[in-house]
This record gives C-alpha cells, sequence and structure tokens, in this order.
C-alpha cells in the first residue's frame, strides 16, 4: 500500500510539499509527471498531471529517495508545488485515484521509519516532540534527544545487563563447568553500577519531563492585587476576569507562555482571605493546592498595604518570588512590607518593571532545575520503565546467587527487557499507536 499526505502546512503558502511513500511511488510519480525517467535524489522540474484526463494541475519541483535510503525506508517522492488550497486539494484528489493508494494516518511516515530500523522509538518520540516544541528549550532538548546519544546511552546499559545475564545463564546451564566467583563477583559489580546509572537518571527533578509539558507557575496573594490583571499582561490577552469587585476569580485559571524560552503554565489562582461564601472558600483551597504542587510561587503583594495576610506569609519561602504591585499608586517608597526575601516592585497597570520579573521568573527555574547530567528522561514512559527495571535489579541484588540463581536470573532478564522498551528493542506494538496518534499528517 502507497501512503500519501500534506507534509507541510496548509495553504495558502508559497510552496507546499506532499509526500508520497510505498512501492508504487516511482510508477505513480512517472503517471503524473509523464516523465519515464526520473533522477534520483536530484532535482527534477516537472508538470504535473491528472492521469485521467491528462489535465495540468501545476508544475514544480519533484525529488525522489529510493528504497532504502529514504526517510520510511521505502521508495518517498516529494512533490513540491504551489501553497494554494485549490492546488493542494486537487493534487491529493489525484493521488487518491491511484491505484492501492491511500492517505496516510498521523505519524505513519515516522512509524514506517521506525519499522524499517530508520530510527529508534526514542528518535520517533523525539521527533514528535521537536515538531511540538514551542520554545527554545524544548527545542533543544528535542534536538539533543534525535542526535542519538540517549538511545547510545540505554542500549548500553541493557548490553551491560545482557552481558552479566549471559555469564549467569552459563552457570545455570553449565553447572558442572567451573565459573570462577570472581567473574560472578564482577557480574554484581557491573549489575550495581548500572542500578546505580539508573538512579541518578531517575532523580532528576523530572526536569526533562517540565521542560517538555511546561514549568507549573502559580499567581498567589490577596484579593484585588492585580493576579488576575498579571496574567493577563503576560499571556497578552484577556485570558482572566478583571473585576474591582473582590473574590471575581474562584477557580485556577491557567495559559501557557515562553519566558525568556522556557516552557510555562502560568496559573492564576482565587485571592486568598477569610470567607464563609462556600465556592470562594474551594476556590482557596484550591489556589493553596496549586501553590503547593507549582515549580515556583509568585507571591503578589499590596504595595500601597503595611500588613501581609498570615496565610499567604506562610507560603513565602527562598523559592518563592515577592512581588510589589501597585506601586503606581505610591506617593514614595515604601518599604512597609517587609519580608526576609527580595522583593521586585512592579505596576501592572503602568507596565512597569515586568521584564525584570520575567528574568527573574527564568533565573529562579533555570537554578532551581539544574541538569545534572546529559542524558534526562523526558517522558513517564521512559521513567515508568526505568522505575520497572531498577525495581527487578533490586530483586537480584536481594536474591542469593548460589541457591536462588534461577529466579535471580528471571529478575535480570526481566529489567533487560524494561530498558530494551525505552528504544523499541522488544516487542512494542501495544504502545505505538498512543505514540505515534499525537504526530501531524504527513509526518
Amino acid at each position: 500500500m502507497n501512503i500519501y499526505a500534506l507534509s507541510s502546512g496548509r495553504g495558502p503558502s508559497g510552496i507546499a510539499i506532499v509526500r508520497l511513500s510505498g512501492e508504487g511511488t516511482y510508477k505513480i510519480s512517472q503517471l503524473i509527471t509523464k516523465q519515464e525517467k526520473l533522477k534520483s535524489r536530484e532535482i527534477n522540474y516537472c508538470k504535473f498531471y491528472d492521469p485521467h484526463n491528462d489535465e495540468l494541475i501545476d508544475e514544480g519541483l519533484l525529488l525522489l529517495f529510493p528504497a532504502p535510503n529514504s526517510f520510511t525506508g521505502e521508495d518517498l517522492v516529494e512533490f513540491h508545488i504551489h501553497g494554494s488550497n485549490a492546488v493542494i486539494a486537487f493534487f491529493l484528489k489525484v493521488l487518491s485515484k491511484q491505484h492501492d493508494c491511500r492517505m496516510a494516518e498521523p505519524g505513519e511516515f515516522t512509524k514506517l521509519s521506525f519499522q524499517n530500523n530508520k530510527m529508534d522509538l526514542l528518535e520517533a518520540e523525539s521527533l514528535g516532540d521537536l515538531l511540538n516544541a514551542e520554545t527554545d528549550l524544548q527545542r533543544k532538548q528535542a534536538i539533543k534527544m534525535i542526535h542519538g546519544n540517549t538511545s547510545n546511552y540505554y542500549n548500553s546499559l541493557r548490553e551491560k545487563l545482557v552481558k552479566s545475564l549471559s555469564y549467569i545463564e552459563a552457570k545455570i546451564d553449565f553447572a558442572e563447568d567451573d565459573i570462577s566467583d570472581n567473574i560472578l563477583k564482577k557480574v554484581r559489580k557491573n549489575i550495581k553500577e548500572a542500578y546505580k546509572d539508573m538512579r541518578n537518571l531517575l532523580e532528576d527533578q523530572k526536569i526533562g519531563e517540565k521542560i517538555r509539558d511546561g514549568f507549573r507557575v502559580s499567581i498567589i496573594g490577596d484579593v484585588n492585587v492585580g493576579k488576575s490583571s498579571l496574567l493577563n499582561l503576560l499571556s497578552k490577552r484577556e485570558a482572566a476576569i478583571v473585576s474591582e469587585h473582590q473574590g471575581t476569580t474562584r477557580d485556577v485559571v491557567e495559559t501557557y507562555l515562553n519566558i525568556h524560552g522556557y516552557p510555562v503554565i502560568l496559573a492564576d489562582t482565587a485571592g486568598i482571605r477569610k470567607s464563609n461564601n462556600r465556592v470562594e472558600k474551594e476556590g482557596i483551597k484550591r489556589a493553596i493546592k496549586a501553590a503547593k504542587s507549582a515549580d515556583l510561587i509568585l507571591i503578589i503583594l499590596d504595595a500601597t498595604k503595611k500588613k501581609i495576610n498570615k496565610d499567604i506569609k506562610k507560603l513565602i519561602n527562598k523559592d518563592c518570588i515577592v512581588v510589589l504591585n501597585k506601586t503606581d499608586l505610591l506617593k514614595k517608597k515604601n518599604t512597609s512590607n517587609s519580608t526576609k526575601e527580595s522583593k521586585i516592585s512592579i505596576s501592572v497597570k503602568k507596565n512597569k518593571n515586568i521584564d525584570r520579573l520575567t528574568k527573574e521568573i527564568k533565573d529562579k527555574l533555570s537554578k532551581k532545575f539544574l541538569q545534572k547530567n546529559n542524558i534526562i528522561v523526558t517522558r513517564e514512559r521512559h521513567r515508568l520503565k526505568l522505575m520497572a527495571a531498577s525495581k527487578e535489579i533490586e530483586n537480584f541484588l536481594e536474591k542469593d546467587q548460589k541457591k536462588e540463581i534461577e529466579t535471580a536470573a528471571e529478575d535480570l532478564r526481566m529489567a533487560t527487557r524494561h530498558l530494551g522498551s525505552i528504544v523499541g528493542k522488544v516487542d512494542v506494538e501495544e504502545i505505538l499507536g498512543s505514540i505515534f496518534k499525537d504526530f501531524c499528517i504527513g509526518k
């Protein structure tokens, strides 16, 4: 079966790229271009026709990539046509009428690449991350993963366990032959080293997942201190309702931001105060919960007030950013809101010192989540597999290798399977659908 899809964005645009992959790719290309000989890995300037009635569709460029040296590992063609919606729609319609040819499913080109050993599973997932990257930090992380260093690291860990397992299985299968205790001690040492490496990967504060999904930053403060106004200013849209009435915000309102290259999920929360209103009390409860689960808290205080709400004061610590808003209402510099932590004075209304605040958010996040290793865990799937593998090794190390050698070997065998499934070294058909369904059509 041949598959096709628009691989560039929808028109109108100057150029659109349509991909076609499969055994019949060359034949279909000959029919559409009316050219018997198409050069591979060179630019072919062609006119494109509807083979059914010879109607001219468009003219443009054709790039042919023969199997197995293509992205999918199959014969692959890229048609570079003009990017109007009319041309794209007609071209796709013509392809749909060709024999044994259908529209590709989301991520199917990349899935073929994985199945034909052009990339491993981890690299395929990282390509998906690159396609969805919205900040420079996300782009850099995805590029690093695609280059294969992380795959090589997981493969080396797995190979270390496989080699150790081979000695243990040899001891089981050839009990009459003498395998020295020194070799078995070395095997145990190598397994401990692999276990330590895995634990180091897991103790990373989930930095890779936070870069991929976004750092959670919560805005906490008293009522009417400008929390919602700050959210709207930073997001450059009316994301939250702003009113002079106290207690307007009842639920957590989130918006996704790019702050100096850092992906941030910024949350506006209900003002913290004593209230008898059941709905508002639930909102305050959710605000405190959001603060406790956040990677960073912005404590917003009213610069014109001398006292700080006791409940808010409890949330202030060295990891917070204390922000004094409404400085435009001060007649002179006010230091009444005294806290041990450093403060940033802003005016949301006058858009004053907002750049300094965003820079401080970025600096706080970069210092709090220092990347200890070049290899990082970017997905929950990888983390769960690493945890499962390390648990099996723990079971192995707890056993008496002389008395329980068979079950100890099975523990190690399971650990290698869990590690292998990260990069696709084992049967992973059950997880392919969930990985590739989030890709765009044509990739």
